[in-house]
C-alpha cells in the first residue's frame, strides 16, 4: 500500500524506533478501503493486532493527517419552525474505522485520567461511562424534594450552550489539560486530533468541495462528547440552597429561597457569572432556548408565581411544561404529561407498524413480538425509570397496550385481557414499570459515589463501598423537621396513609432491599468470600453478582 506523502512524525528519544517507522505508514494508507467488517474478523482472530498497530500513535501522542480527512452529513435539526438558518442544522462527521477504533483507546483512558485528576466536575452527566439522562434527571428531582421540605420555594432555569462542540478551541483545552499535569502523550494526541482537519460537505445538489476545521470537535466521534465536558468544566460551581447539574450542553440551575422573587434574582447573578466564564472560553448561551420553571408541591393551594426572568434583553415568564432529556417535568413533578406524550407516540409508530401486519398476513407473529417488545414498548415506557404513572396515565396505557397483544396473536377483541400478557409473552403495563424502577435502583446503588451524581446522594447509611456523599448535597436542611416534612428513612415501608414519603433517590435505594439479600455492601461484595478453588478475579465476580441480580429483578417481574 503507498505512503502518505502529508504524514509527519514528530521527533521523540524513545527506543526501538524501527518498528513504530514500519507500522505508522500502515495506519496511513487509506483505511476507507478496508470495510469494517474485516476489522471485525482481525479482532475475532487476534484481539492484540489492532492494539499493537495503534500503540506507536499513542506513544507519540500522533494522530495521522489521513484519519484527519472526513465527509460532513448536513442533517435538519428536528423541530424547527423555519430552516432558513444554518443553526437549524447539524454536521455529522463521518470517520474512518480506523480513527474511531483510535479514539475508543484514547476516550477509555482519558476518562480515567480526567476523574482522578478532578478535571470533570461531579455533576457532569453523558459522555462517560455509567452516566446518562436516568442519573441527571433522579439528582434534579432529588435536590428539588429536599429544598421544599423545610418549605422553601425552588426555581430551575434551564440552558443550552449555542452550538457548543462547533466552539471548542484546541489552543484553550491544551492550556487546561497542560495545567492539570496531564501526561503529554495524552495532550499532544488531543491537540493533534483537533488540528489540521479536513471535512468535505456532503450536501445533495452541491459539488463537494473539502475545506480545512480549525476549531470545533468533529460531531460523531467518539471522544469529542468527553473533550467538551472537559472544556467546559470550568462553568460549574457550587450553589448554596442550590444545585447545578448538566447533561453534555445541556444545563440547569436550581435555586431556593423563602419566595420566587428572591430566586430570581439569584438566577440572574448565576447567569451572569456562568455567561462571563463562557465568553472567557468562547462560548455562548442560546438565550431563546432558556426555560424557566417555579416548582410546587401537589399540596399547594397557592397561585402558581408568574415572576419572569430576564436575559440579555429577553423576557421569559415561567413554564406550566418543560421538557428536557427526554423527560416531561411540570411545576408539581407529576407524571401525567410525560406517559400522555409516551402514549401518544407510540400510538403514533405503532399505526404506522400496524401496516406491516395485517391479519393473516405480512410479518410473522414472532417478529410483531419483537416489534412490541423492543420498540413500542421501550418508547411506552420510556422515564418509568424515575417517573411512576397514575391511575389516568395507566389506563390510557393499558388499553394501548392490549390493543397491541391482540395484534401480536392475531386474538379475538373478546379475548379476556387477563390473559393476554400470559398468550403473547408480554409483561402488564404496571409490572413491567417496577421492573424498569428496580433495574434503575440497581444501577444507582451499584455505582461508585465518587462517580456518578445520584448514587452520590444516596443515605448515609446505604451499605454502598464508598462513604463519600456529595458535597454539594442538601440533605442537611431536612434535619429537625417535624415529623410530617421529615423524609422517610429508606428501610421503612411507605405507611398508608402516606403521610410521609421517601426522597427520590431514597426510593430507589428502598427498592433494592429485596435484591440486597445475601450482600454486606453494594456494589456487589458477598458475605462470604468464594471458595479457594473458583479462582475467580474481582472485577468478574462482580460482573458475575451484578449479573445475577439482574436475573433476580427479571424474577420478581415473572412473579409480579
Amino acid at each position: 500500500m503507498p505512503k502518505e506523502k502529508s504524514l509527519r512524525i514528530p521527533p521523540h528519544q524513545e527506543r526501538n524506533q524501527t518498528r513504530p517507522l514500519q507500522i505508522l505508514p500502515l495506519l496511513s494508507s487509506r483505511p476507507q478501503r478496508v470495510p469494517y467488517a474485516v476489522w471485525k474478523k482481525v479482532n475475532l482472530i487476534n484481539p492484540t493486532i489492532i492494539l499493537e498497530l495503534l500503540s506507536p500513535l499513542v506513544a507519540f501522542g500522533y494522530h495521522p493527517i489521513s484519519l484527519k480527512t472526513a465527509n460532513g452529513v448536513v442533517l435538519d435539526k428536528p423541530g424547527k419552525a423555519s430552516y432558513d438558518s444554518p443553526t437549524s442544522f447539524r454536521i455529522i462527521v463521518l470517520l474512518k474505522t480506523n480513527s474511531k477504533i483510535l479514539e475508543c483507546v484514547m476516550t477509555v483512558r482519558l476518562s480515567a485520567i480526567a476523574r482522578s485528576r478532578g478535571l470533570l466536575h461531579p455533576n457532569q452527566c453523558r459522555s462517560l461511562p455509567g452516566l446518562s439522562s436516568s442519573n441527571a434527571c433522579p439528582t434534579l428531582t432529588h435536590e428539588i424534594k429536599i429544598l421544599q421540605r423545610p418549605r422553601l420555594e425552588v426555581s430551575t432555569l434551564f440552558l443550552d450552550i449555542k452550538a457548543g462542540f462547533d466552539n471548542v478551541h484546541p489552543t484553550t483545552l491544551r492550556a487546561r489539560l497542560l495545567a492539570s499535569h496531564m501526561p503529554s502523550y495524552m495532550v499532544d494526541w488531543v491537540s493533534s486530533f483537533l488540528s489540521e482537519r479536513i471535512c468535505t460537505l456532503v450536501i445533495q445538489g452541491s459539488p463537494n468541495l473539502s475545506s480545512p476545521v480549525s476549531v470545533g470537535t468533529p460531531q460523531g466521534s467518539s471522544i469529542s462528547p468527553l473533550l467538551f465536558l472537559l472544556y467546559v468544566a470550568p462553568l460549574h460551581m457550587s450553589i448554596p440552597k442550590g444545585l447545578m447539574v448538566s447533561y453534555v450542553d445541556d444545563l440547569s440551575i436550581t435555586v431556593a429561597s423563602q419566595s420566587h422573587r428572591g430566586n430570581i434574582r439569584r438566577l440572574q447573578k448565576l447567569f451572569s457569572s456562568i455567561a462571563i466564564k463562557g465568553r472567557d472560553i468562547g462560548l455562548s448561551f442560546s438565550v431563546p432556548k432558556a426555560e424557566l420553571i417555579h416548582w410546587r408541591t401537589p399540596s399547594q393551594r397557592t397561585p402558581p408565581s408568574a415572576a419572569p426572568i430576564e436575559q440579555e434583553g429577553h423576557l421569559f415568564h415561567p413554564s406550566k411544561v418543560d421538557w428536557w432529556l427526554g423527560y416531561w417535568f411540570t411545576p408539581a413533578l407529576t407524571s401525567t404529561h410525560h406517559f400522555r406524550n409516551r402514549l401518544s407516540l407510540a400510538q403514533a409508530i405503532f399505526s404506522f407498524v400496524e401496516h406491516l401486519s395485517a391479519p393473516g398476513a405480512g410479518v410473522r407473529p414472532f417478529l410483531c413480538h419483537r416489534i412490541a417488545s423492543g420498540l413500542l414498548l421501550p418508547i411506552l415506557t420510556y422515564g418509568a425509570d424515575l417517573l411512576t404513572p397514575n391511575s389516568s396515565a395507566l389506563r390510557g396505557m393499558n388499553s394501548f397496550w392490549h390493543r397491541v397483544q391482540r395484534w401480536t396473536t392475531n386474538n379475538f377483541f373478546s379475548t379476556l385481557t387477563c390473559i393476554l400478557s400470559r398468550e403473547v409473552c408480554l409483561p402488564p403495563i404496571i409490572s413491567y414499570c417496577r421492573y424498569r424502577r428496580r433495574l434503575a435502583a440497581l444501577r444507582v446503588a451499584s455505582a461508585l459515589p465518587n462517580a456518578n451524581p445520584a448514587s452520590a446522594r444516596l443515605p448515609q447509611s446505604f451499605p454502598s463501598l464508598s462513604s463519600f456523599r456529595a458535597q454539594d448535597s442538601s440533605r442537611h436542611l431536612t434535619r429537625g423537621l417535624s415529623s410530617v416534612y421529615l423524609p422517610l428513612d429508606w428501610r421503612t415501608q411507605v405507611p398508608s396513609p402516606p403521610i410521609r414519603k421517601h426522597l427520590p433517590i431514597d426510593l430507589l435505594a428502598h427498592l433494592t432491599l429485596p435484591l440486597q439479600r445475601g450482600l454486606t455492601r453494594l456494589p456487589l461484595v458477598l458475605h462470604a468470600a468464594p471458595s479457594p478453588g473458583t479462582n475467580i478475579p474481582l472485577p468478574e465476580l462482580m460482573r458475575r453478582t451484578y449479573q445475577a441480580l439482574w436475573a433476580h429483578a427479571k424474577n420478581m417481574l415473572l412473579q409480579d
